[in-house]
């Protein structure tokens, strides 16, 4: 019972900041990064929400991992600091980041995204960690999201190497394709359904105009590796 009553208590932008020990200068900045669209439906005195921070935290991660990888790992060919990166800036990974924080007691949700579960969904953490990352980018520049991230990223890598998160299925999908003189791989999506804060995506993966694997998830990405370990299941390049 206990969990379950903290697990429901709203932490304030200034908490969130002061737990992390992030010194934002504007804390609107990072109001706006914890602000779902759900939110600001019913709150028409939220300006803004959190979507336009998400896809520039989303260009951030891919420069800071991608930096971070290259100095951590020197001996690394290109193709593994890919597959590495891939498997950091996953959507699982960036939610398993998300509740290492603690962010979603910070996330500011619509009631119905509240009472479904949304403070603990992956794609919603996922999607506000990313914008968090662009809102300190934005407030404090490159050296605060690399410091940030650093911790993060010496835990996230290395269960990545020891579980394996580095073989990422459209990777060795892409790689067979290529070894077989084929066609680039198509991710067809099929059908989008469900509320917003639940969408399920169907999508195949073609190539030549044959579908060779099918997935499902609640992000076209999750949708997209699913298909991809589909196939190669099929093809028997994967138990």
């Amino acid at each position: 019972m206990e969990n379950h009553v903290e697990h429901l208590v709203q932490e304030s932008p200034q908490e969130l900041a002061q737990r992390l020990g992030l010194h934002f200068k504007d804390l609107l900045l990072l109001s706006r990064a914890l602000t779902h669209r759900s939110y600001r439906n019913e709150h028409p005195e939220a300006l803004e929400d959190n979507e336009r921070l998400e896809f520039l935290g989303d260009a951030v991660l891919d420069f800071v991992v991608g930096a971070w990888l290259y100095n951590q790992f020197p001996e690394m060919p290109e193709g593994d600091l890919t597959r590495m990166r891939s498997a950091l800036v996953y959507t699982d990974s960036l939610a398993a980041f998300a509740r290492q924080i603690g962010l979603g007691k910070a996330m500011r949700l619509g009631r119905g995204e509240v009472q479904t579960g949304g403070k603990d969904r992956s794609p919603l953490l996922c999607d506000t960690f990313e914008a968090l990352i662009g809102a300190i980018y934005l407030d404090q520049g490159i050296t605060a999201v690399q410091k940030f991230m650093s911790k993060l990223l010496i835990a996230g890598a290395e269960d990545a190497l020891l579980n394996h998160r580095t073989e990422d299925p459209k990777s060795i999908f892409q790689e067979w394709v290529q070894s077989q003189g084929f066609s680039a791989p198509n991710y067809v999506t099929l059908s989008v359904s469900g509320p917003d804060h639940s969408k399920m995506f169907e999508v195949d993966v073609i190539v030549d105009d044959k579908v060779f694997g099918s997935g499902s998830g609640l992000s076209k990405q999750i949708a997209t590796k699913v298909a991809a370990r589909d196939a190669l299941r099929r093809l028997k390049l994967l138990e």
